[in-house]
């Protein structure tokens, strides 16, 4: 147990929650914005953050890359990525009638709840999804079926659910939500709506699935867990929600300088971990941090090993393809955990 707060005991123990950090996702969206700027050149135009990490932003802005709220903003003809997180067929639309060249990062899981919405709609159904309404995600998966679509967000707002017709109700889940919440949610859903039908797997991605695992059990190892992602990051904020619900004391920090002093007094084990969109590098500056206010020992918490990769879209191939500098596909992994 950690020593009374207020004292000066120092920091014992550094536990590194693993896996944390980049998911195949994010590594694969930073990677189309690198290469589109290898293969055509500046300016590339991104359609909002690409991943929600202020850090990622910056430092493909620094590259080369132009970022934009809507696609007003690029010149006609430009060639535009549109980020991780997905987009409404509206947004697909006026980039055609702009003549706008689309690089589409869009997660392939993300990708997947797309085309499970539009397959309910076909069929007739109420859609419920679960998430956050103001999510860039949630609104690009609203987009393809907005008639049909019901957002919720809470096991209140479940209970109190009214659809027209209780035989023709489907679910779907935001990726990046807590595991837990979104099953006590989707139990009531089965409760009150015997008949509701859902995707075959689980729409929470395995990596937001895999850090909550790691941080259940990092929580129970050490006394406070510092979270490192960005305010909007929906899958940071649910680790640092996890770790609290556990009883742990939790912070979300974008970077190293939001560490309080007082957040360590008289802590003797700090457990860290990232969000999907958190580059290493602020891990690391983290741990070198704390080492300097004493000498912790380091160790990683390994829950799960992942092997995951997704291939590069077959525009950006095709672009590549046509400027003469060809691009080796990345070999996609179906494989969701270790």
């Amino acid at each position: 147990m950690a020593a009374r707060s207020g004292t000066s005991v120092p920091v014992r123990e550094v536990v590194l929650a693993s896996p944390r950090g980049f998911c195949a996702g994010v590594e694969r969206a930073i990677e189309i914005v690198e290469r589109a700027l290898e293969v055509v050149g500046e300016p590339i135009y991104v359609r909002r953050e690409i991943v929600h990490n202020r850090h990622v932003v910056e430092a493909l802005r620094d590259k080369g890359a132009i970022f934009v709220d809507e696609l007003e903003e690029a010149p006609a003809g430009a060639t535009v990525v549109f980020s991780a997180h997905g987009v409404s067929p509206a947004v697909r639309d006026e980039a055609t009638r702009r003549g706008l060249r689309v690089i589409d990062a869009t997660c392939p899981l993300v990708t997947k709840v797309h085309l499970e919405a539009k397959r309910y709609a076909r069929d007739g159904y109420t859609i419920v999804l679960v998430g956050h309404e103001d999510h860039d995600e949630v609104i690009g998966t609203t987009g393809e079926a907005p008639e049909r679509i019901v957002i919720i967000d809470s096991v209140d707002e479940a209970e109190r659910l009214e659809v027209e017709d209780p035989a023709r109700i489907a679910y779907l889940t935001q990726t990046t939500l807590s595991v837990d919440d979104t099953r006590a949610i989707v139990d009531v859903l089965r409760r009150r709506f015997p008949a509701i039908v859902g995707p075959a797997k689980d729409d929470i991605c395995y990596a937001t699935q895999n850090r909550q695992a790691a941080v259940k059990q990092l929580s129970a190892e050490v006394d406070v867990v510092l979270v490192l992602g960005a305010a909007n990051s929906s899958n940071a904020n649910r680790l640092r929600e996890v770790a609290e619900v556990l009883g742990t004391c939790a912070h979300l920090i974008n970077d190293v300088r939001d560490i309080r002093p007082e957040w360590l007094d008289g802590v003797e084990r700090v457990g860290v971990t990232a969000g999907a969109s958190t580059p290493e590098f602020l891990v690391h500056e983290v741990v070198e941090f704390l080492k300097s206010r004493a000498t912790p020992v380091l160790r990683e918490l390994n829950v799960v090993e992942e092997d995951v990769r997704f291939g590069l879209p077959h525009e950006l191939l095709e672009i590549a393809r046509q400027a003469g500098k060809p691009l080796a596909p990345v070999p996609p992994s179906t494989a969701q955990t270790g």
